[in-house]
């Protein structure tokens, strides 16, 4: 592989580390959060998968599988919490009226 595809792949993925990061510690809310873990598990299997392609080897490929399917359960297990928070917030408004 070319040194410049790895140097403009290593500065794209590093941006997007420092956004998902600022928008990690900025919020505002949960979702927001999340969705920048998201972001950043993504960004890190991307660098383990420019560093086995670089070094020929399939050793990492597990842990990337495991870092997605985390970041995948995390993601619904917010999603779940999410929806039934709104339902009960519905609910306590139509118990108020």
């Amino acid at each position: 592989m070319s040194d410049w595809v790895l140097v403009v792949a290593g500065v794209l993925l590093a941006a997007a580390a420092v956004m998902a990061i600022v928008r990690l510690v900025r919020g505002p809310s949960p979702i927001d959060r999340v969705l920048a873990t998201d972001v950043l598990i993504a960004v890190v299997v991307g660098v383990l998968a420019i560093e086995a392609a670089v070094s020929q080897h399939a050793y990492t490929v597990p842990v990337m599988l495991v870092l997605s399917l985390v970041a995948f359960a995390g993601t619904v297990a917010m999603a779940r919490y999410v929806a039934s928070r709104a339902a009960t917030m519905r609910t306590d408004e139509e118990d108020d009226a």
